[in-house]
């Protein structure tokens, strides 16, 4: 057996493919991604005060999360387009990083866990992006699946 037979994306001759999920039932389908943005602590206190020269970088992180999940099938090339019931970016706001939860739900043949992932890695991004002029140390890390559920 070729190595990349075990991997679902690829054909027999190794190719790259679109997984066919039509014979498979549709079930109710759950991910939860996180990611963080570590960062100095006098970083999160401007952004608790909304002091930071883009505004209140926590909306714009959350809005920017959520559509970044629903266009995850435009990013990943052979990912599914999943219509989706919901999704939520939720923060944590520590002393020194701001913890991303993103939360993506469907009802589908397949999971909805690159959703999930792109929703808290652009999220953290643009974080990021809006914080990058008053520290210049910050670190986006930590990026993984916590849970996925299917019914």
């Amino acid at each position: 057996m070729k190595p990349f037979m075990n991997f679902s994306h690829l054909n027999a001759a190794g190719a790259a493919r679109m997984v066919n999920v039509g014979a498979k039932p549709v079930h109710r389908r759950r991910a939860v991604a996180a990611a963080r943005l570590v960062c100095q602590p006098a970083t999160v206190r401007a952004l608790k005060r909304h002091a930071l020269p883009k505004g209140d970088v926590l909306t714009v992180a959350q809005i920017a999360g959520i559509q970044a999940a629903k266009r995850a099938a435009e990013l990943i090339p052979l990912c599914h387009p999943l219509a989706l019931c919901h999704v939520g970016v939720s923060f944590r706001v520590k002393r020194d990083r701001v913890e991303v939860e993103c939360v993506a739900e469907t009802a589908a043949q397949t999971g909805v866990e690159m959703e999930a992932l792109t929703g808290a890695s652009v999220a953290a991004l643009t974080l990021y992006d809006m914080c990058k002029a008053v520290d210049k140390t910050m670190r986006v890390e930590g990026v993984r699946i916590l849970r996925k559920t299917k019914q």
